[in-house]
C-alpha cells in the first residue's frame, strides 16, 4: 500500500494538480489538510471518477481535512474526543478512517500564531486531545498512523536555520514536548528520505524565494504505531510537487507499506 499526507492549501485551487498527482503517484490512501472548502463544495464526484472514496470534515474556512482511499473506507470519525474549541468554534481539523486494513487520522494542527497568543494555548490543548483520542488505536495490533500538518518541527534539524526561529512558534519546547507525549502513546516518527538535499523538508514559504533556496521546514509528519512502522518499506518527500505555478506551499510525504490492502 502507498499512503501519503499533503497539505493541499485549497483543494478547489489545486484539484487538477491533485488528480494528476494521484494518477502519477498511484497513492492508495491520501490524507489531505487545509481544504478551504465546505463539505458541499468538496469535489466528491471528480475524486470518485478517479477511483477514490472520501471522508471529509470541512466547513468552508481555512481549515478542513479529508481521507481519500481507493482500497475501502469505513469507520469514519470526525473531530477529536473532547477536542478544544477556539473562539467558540470546534474547527474541522481531524478525521479518521479505516482503509484496506490500515487505520489513519488526517490532522491539521493549529498554527499557534505567536507564543503567548490564545491560539498557542489552543494548539497545545488540541495536541493533548489528539493524544487522548488516538491512544487506544496506537496501542492496538492494527497498523495505525496519524498523518498531517503538525505545524511543529520535531528537532532543530527540521528547520533550515534554527537561529531564524528564535522566539517563534513551531520550534518551542512546549510544542516539542506535546509531540513527544503524543509519541509516548506508542507512535514513532516515520522519517522520510529527501529526494534532494540532505534534509527532508516538507514546507517552504511562498515568500523570499524560500523554495529555490531550500529554506524549508519538516512539519508534515507521519506517526505510526509498531505494526505500521514494521511494514514501512520506503518513505520520501515528493519535493517535485512543490515546483511550478500553482503549487501548494507543502509537498506530499509518501510512505510505502509492505502489506496488501485487505
Amino acid at each position: 500500500m502507498r499512503i501519503a499526507t499533503w497539505n493541499v492549501n485549497s483543494i478547489t485551487v489545486r484539484l487538477e494538480r491533485l488528480l494528476a498527482w494521484l494518477e502519477r503517484s498511484q497513492t492508495d490512501v491520501l490524507c489531505l489538510q487545509e481544504l478551504k472548502c465546505d463539505a458541499a463544495a468538496f469535489p466528491t464526484a471528480a475524486l470518485r471518477a478517479a477511483g477514490y472514496e472520501a471522508a471529509v470534515h470541512a466547513d468552508g474556512r481555512w481549515n478542513g481535512v479529508a481521507v481519500l482511499s481507493r482500497v475501502g473506507l469505513t469507520d469514519v470519525v470526525q473531530g477529536l474526543a473532547g477536542g478544544p474549541a477556539f473562539n467558540g468554534s470546534a474547527e474541522p481539523r481531524a478525521v479518521a478512517a479505516s482503509c484496506g486494513g490500515v487505520r489513519v487520522w488526517s490532522v491539521y494542527v493549529p498554527n499557534g500564531r505567536e507564543v503567548g497568543h490564545p491560539h498557542f494555548a489552543y494548539k497545545l490543548a488540541w495536541l493533548s486531545a489528539l493524544r487522548e483520542t488516538v491512544a487506544a488505536d496506537a496501542a492496538g495490533g492494527t497498523p495505525f498512523a496519524v498523518l498531517g500538518d503538525f505545524n511543529v518541527a520535531p528537532t532543530d534539524h527540521d528547520v533550515w536555520d534554527i537561529a531564524e526561529f528564535e522566539g517563534a512558534t513551531h520550534v518551542t519546547e512546549a510544542e516539542r514536548t506535546a509531540l513527544a507525549e503524543l509519541r509516548g502513546v506508542g507512535l514513532a516518527d516515520v522519517l522520510p528520505r529527501p529526494l534532494k538535499y540532505e534534509r527532508p523538508f516538507s514546507y517552504w514559504d511562498y515568500r523570499q524565494l524560500c523554495f529555490p533556496k531550500n529554506r524549508g521546514m519538516r512539519i508534515d509528519l507521519v506517526y505510526g504505531n509498531a505494526p505500521f512502522v514494521a511494514a514501512v518499506s520506503d518513505a520520501y518527500v515528493d519535493r517535485d510537487e512543490r515546483k511550478g505555478k500553482g503549487a501548494s506551499d507543502h509537498a506530499p510525504v509518501v510512505v510505502d507499506l509492505a502489506v496488501a490492502a485487505g
